[in-house]
């Protein structure tokens, strides 16, 4: 950045119907003694009219956030519950944050922006999964349009996940929802290896793991500590799939009783997924999420489901589908009130 140059950060707190909280940084960058264009001139007198803007409605949004913060459905679950601070100490490297989603140039960006633009996202994608345990637990089911970083654990991120939310929600549910055992069932292409170490020995969690071993992350340490493994080859084709599911939910009943499903429902099982290398079609991931909200709700047990990985444009429209077949299954309810 050049000299003589002045950079103001106004982060402006907003609410979010997915997100606990969302923020958004208005960046304006003035660099003195410099002839300006008349399009920029333009750009700046729009961008000061917006914040004038923004800050007339600053009082009802400080009001807003203050009635969420005090609300019984908002808690504060420090990052520091789950993650070590030397990790968490570690994401103020940029080129550390760039490793882990995998995205070089980020590196390149002061930490400041990072944690901003990327962190702060990432963070809000947690919380969301955390009060979906909540909600899950007053409701019977809860769905976080996000979130599912199950390649992230307590000493490490990776494979663009920087935050266990999956653990985070979990001890959420031991300590504040009276939750004594739970079951992750997960279902994204690649294995979750995060939770997986962080719950590594831990008799209260029951995973059953459903992935491709010949793609990401390859963590055999990881596999040990899965309870029921179903490895699925690239290239297996819906039906295929659907029937080892359906084998691997009739055990997982039969040897495990949770008092909450937490499922981790990627996307990238579909086919023409680079990631994934499934070939499941767009109907048969809407089949896979009916069976898996079939299995808790018959049971009377709340569930959370994460969307987690999906690396294809047409993941949100599949992503979308299977929520209204869910809904005209009666399995959840999109009403007014849901």
């Amino acid at each position: 950045m050049q000299k003589n140059m002045h950079c103001r950060v106004t982060p402006i707190p907003t609410d979010s119907t997915r997100n606990l909280c969302e923020s958004v940084a208005n960046f304006r960058v003035l660099p003195q003694n410099q002839t300006l264009s008349v399009s920029l001139y333009r750009y700046i007198l729009t961008t000061m009219s917006s914040s004038a803007s923004a800050s007339s409605d600053s009082d009802e949004e400080t009001l807003r956030r203050s009635r969420i913060l005090k609300s019984k459905l908002y808690f504060d679950v420090p990052l520091s519950k789950v993650h070590s601070e030397s990790y968490l100490n570690s994401l103020k490297s940029s080129a550390n944050v760039a490793m882990i989603i995998e995205v070089p140039p980020v590196a390149l960006f002061p930490n400041c922006l990072v944690q901003q633009k990327v962190l702060h996202p990432f963070r809000n994608q947690v919380g969301g999964t955390i009060l979906a345990a909540k909600l899950a637990k007053e409701r019977g089911w809860a769905i976080n349009v996000g979130g599912g970083f199950h390649h992230c654990c307590g000493e490490k991120g990776g494979g663009f996940c920087a935050y266990a939310d999956i653990s985070l929600c979990i001890h959420y549910a031991f300590v504040q929802l009276n939750i004594s055992r739970v079951m992750i069932i997960d279902l994204d292409a690649h294995q979750g290896n995060g939770h997986e170490l962080d719950f590594a020995n831990d008799r209260r969690v029951y995973i059953l793991d459903m992935y491709n071993p010949g793609i990401y992350p390859f963590d055999y340490e990881a596999r040990r500590y899965i309870d029921q493994k179903v490895e699925v080859a690239s290239g297996t084709t819906t039906n295929e799939y659907l029937k080892k599911l359906d084998e691997a939910l009739e055990v997982a009943g039969h040897t495990f009783d949770p008092e909450l499903v937490v499922y981790n429902a990627g996307t990238d099982i579909l086919d023409g997924d680079p990631l994934g290398r499934l070939k499941i079609s767009p109907g048969g991931i809407a089949n896979r999420d009916e069976k898996v909200f079939r299995f808790a709700r018959e049971r009377n047990i709340p569930i959370v489901m994460l969307t987690s990985g999906g690396y294809m444009k047409s993941s949100a429209r599949v992503i979308a589908d299977s929520m209204i077949n869910l809904s005209k299954k009666s399995l959840i309810d999109l009403g007014e009130n849901a």
